[in-house]
């Protein structure tokens, strides 16, 4: 069975992962001043008190850029990156995930593959063998983007997060799931299970809403039965629990 994790962005990330036995994406500091703020310690409580289910660690993403084509961005994000890094190490925590940092209309694809690798390349350098980079889709409209620059990292450590929701949302990409499936799963460590009607990245239960869950699900017990998941789920988490386990019985 995959492992199975609660996003925090759900206020009862953790009374759930009790209930039905789950672990958790610890998702506090995705906003990188968190961990800078002087409120920092009621964050980093928040997060420390769950490190008995904690099984992935979500980093900053708000205005990072591994491509930037300002070099004070590009090390800014670089710092911020590590900065995220070392404040999961110390949850004990090995598998972490980053977006990809794709901005349409802002960067060519081209440019943003060949300076992600670059980045990538770097910001792996010093991190140990049991780490686990997952470069997770937000912008991205093909899946070839993200497979490129995991194949040009060519480090076994720099794999692949599939958000689903954000495949699917406001017109990002017009590839099936079902592609992005096929091309991701050879690099697969991780995946972001939440749906929507398309219109906006609502992040609902992953039974409410246009995605064909039950064909994305057999497809990923598939191509990727090792993979870990997260139930990204603002404030309906339970739902998609019952479904997934529900639709497990079967």
């Amino acid at each position: 069975m995959h492992q199975l994790c609660v996003a925090t962005i759900d206020s009862r990330a953790w009374e759930l992962a009790e209930k039905y036995d789950l672990g958790i994406e610890l998702d506090q500091f995705c906003t990188a001043m968190y961990m800078d703020m002087p409120d920092f310690p009621k964050y980093d409580a928040d997060a420390r008190r769950m490190l008995g289910r904690a099984k992935v660690f979500h980093g900053p993403f708000s205005e990072l850029s591994p491509c930037a084509i300002d070099p004070r961005v590009r090390k800014l994000s670089m710092e911020r990156y590590n900065q995220a890094y070392n404040l999961m190490r110390s949850y004990g925590l090995s598998k972490m995930v980053l977006h990809g940092g794709y901005i349409p209309l802002v960067y060519f694809p081209q440019w943003y593959v060949e300076r992600s690798i670059e980045f990538w390349k770097e910001f792996l350098i010093d991190k140990p063998e049991d780490f686990i980079l997952c470069l997770e889709n937000v912008m991205e409209s093909q899946p070839s983007f993200l497979v490129d620059i995991v194949r040009g990292v060519n480090d076994r450590r720099c794999r692949l997060c599939l958000d689903i929701g954000h495949v699917h949302a406001g017109g990002v990409s017009n590839v099936p799931i079902p592609e992005w499936i096929e091309a991701f799963a050879p690099y697969l460590a991780h995946v972001h299970l939440h749906n929507n009607d398309s219109s906006w990245d609502w992040h609902k239960s992953i039974g409410n809403g246009t995605i064909d869950i039950d064909r994305v699900l057999d497809m990923l017990d598939r191509l990727a039965p090792d993979v870990s998941y997260t139930f990204e789920n603002i404030d309906d988490t339970e739902e998609s629990i019952q479904y997934y386990l529900y639709r497990k019985r079967k």
